[in-house]
C-alpha cells in the first residue's frame, strides 16, 4: 500500500458498558453504543451490529457510486445484513459471517442497465474487502498518566 490515510474516533464511558462515540467529523454527531442484555442495556448498537452496518453501507455506497458514474440513477435502495455468531474452539463468540442483500428498484429486464458495476463494486468497498482479508488491530492500554500498561507487542 503506497497511500495511507487515517481517522480517529473517541469513546467515553457513560455507564455500565454504554459508551458515547465521537467522530473526527463534527457534523457526524455522536453515537451511543452498548451491549445487548444481560451484559448491557441495549441503548445503542454493539460492535457486531456496527460492523454489519459498516459492511452493508460500504457495499451499497460502492454500488451506488459506480451506478451514478455510469449515469444510472436509482430511487429507493434497501440493504439488509444478517450477521451470524459462532463459538470458536476456545468457546469465544466470533462473527462467523455476514449475509448482505441489496434491493435495487429495477426489474430483471433492466439488468443490463447496471452494466459492469455488478462485477466491480465489491472490490471498491473498503470495509468488506478489509474484513474479508483480516484487519491488523494493535492494542495499547495506558494508565491515567499515559504510562503503558499493555503495549501492542504484548497484546
Amino acid at each position: 500500500m503506497s497511500e495511507t490515510m487515517s481517522f480517529t474516533i473517541t469513546m467515553e464511558r457513560v455507564a455500565g458498558l454504554e459508551f458515547r462515540v465521537k467522530f473526527d467529523w463534527p457534523e457526524a454527531g455522536e453515537l451511543i453504543v452498548d451491549e445487548p442484555a444481560p451484559l448491557g442495556g441495549q441503548r445503542g448498537p454493539n460492535a457486531s451490529r456496527l460492523l454489519a452496518a459498516a459492511v452493508g453501507n460500504c457495499l451499497t455506497a460502492s454500488l451506488l457510486f459506480c451506478l451514478q458514474r455510469s449515469k444510472v440513477e436509482l430511487g429507493q435502495v434497501r440493504t439488509r445484513v444478517e450477521g451470524s455468531l459462532a463459538r470458536n474452539d476456545r468457546g469465544r463468540l466470533r462473527i462467523a459471517g455476514f449475509r448482505t442483500r441489496i434491493e435495487l428498484p429495477v426489474g430483471a429486464d433492466e439488468r443490463e442497465r447496471l452494466g459492469r458495476c455488478l462485477g466491480l463494486f465489491e472490490d471498491y468497498c473498503v470495509v468488506t474487502a478489509s474484513v474479508r482479508q483480516g484487519i491488523q488491530v494493535e492494542v495499547e492500554v495506558v494508565d491515567r498518566d499515559g504510562r503503558s500498561l499493555l503495549t501492542p507487542q504484548e497484546a
